[in-house]
């Protein structure tokens, strides 16, 4: 009985359960899904490395200060973090990666470089 290729279309003979011509139409089709599944992910992980190097970026020392503003400019994304650390006293760090902020007052953020003792 013949089947059309999944990928190309093109007819072909094989046993029942074949859903391809061959190997690289198998390979097409498999790669093309994937690619739609992950896309998501990809971009979330774009957004994430580059709110990391826009932190790294305004902090090269470790320990700075920026304007929410500025952060803005530079296209920070503040709803992408990769982790969230609560301190004893109630202050929320957020971190992309190892690079981290904290919510001032007067839209300001501390910047800060995550330490290892920070889970």
């Amino acid at each position: 009985m013949a089947r059309n290729c999944l990928e190309c279309g093109k007819a072909f003979l094989g046993r029942e359960d074949k859903k391809f011509c061959e190997a690289q139409c198998r390979s097409s089709y498999n790669n093309r899904i994937q690619r739609v599944r992950t896309k998501f992910i990809r971009d979330v992980n774009i957004i994430l490395r580059r709110n990391r190097y826009i932190l790294k970026q305004l902090n090269p020392k470790g320990k700075s200060k920026a304007s929410r503003q500025l952060l803005l400019e530079k296209g920070f994304r503040f709803s992408y973090f990769t982790n969230e650390y609560i301190t004893k006293a109630g202050k929320r760090y957020r971190f992309c990666y190892y690079q981290g902020y904290l919510e001032l007052d007067n839209d300001y953020y501390a910047l800060v470089e995550r330490q290892e003792y920070v889970e």
